[in-house]
């Protein structure tokens, strides 16, 4: 059985006037995530990290925030197209384990639902699909509010 670990990292300034949309959900606040894209800290590392463990790159190589066809798209979007490149190189994923940065607002009400949309579009359980979050305890941008970040691990499986 050949398996594989991906790792990915994903970063936005928050700005007023945008919506917030983490995890496929739109959050209430009276900030969003500045992006090219709806700008999905949490999606974004979850494509990552699944582009990387199937070594395809990263989400600026399949879906560049330089081109037109992927300005001010819905980021659920994004990680479908990316599954269908894991499913194309003949990987299905095991598990997701990801980590939220910011120091507001508090997520935690929104994670099951987070969990269930995630889980809908890989074809996967919820138990597959952790999604904790942290404060940096006031610390760096994040701390100040300024942006927020996304880490994720993901295990893929081999359909050989």
């Amino acid at each position: 059985m050949n398996l594989r670990i991906g790792y990915g990292i994903d970063f936005h300034q928050l700005v007023s006037g945008r919506d917030l949309f983490i995890g496929g959900v739109k959050i209430p606040h009276d900030m969003g995530a500045l992006g090219h894209s709806d700008a999905d800290v949490l999606l974004h590392a979850i494509c990552d990290a699944l582009l990387g463990a199937a070594c395809l790159g990263d989400i600026g190589v399949h879906f560049p925030d330089t081109s037109n066809e992927f300005k001010d798209i819905d980021s659920k979007i994004l990680l479908a197209k990316t599954h269908e490149l894991i499913k194309e190189e003949g990987y299905r994923i095991a598990n997701i384990d990801s980590t939220l940065c910011l120091e507001a607002p508090k997520i935690k009400p929104y994670v099951p639902l987070m969990q269930e949309v995630i889980a809908e579009i890989l074809s996967l359980s919820v138990k597959d699909v952790s999604i904790k979050a942290t404060t940096t305890e006031k610390m760096g941008f994040v701390g100040r509010k300024e942006g927020l970040v996304a880490h994720a691990v993901c295990l893929l499986i081999s359909n050989d």
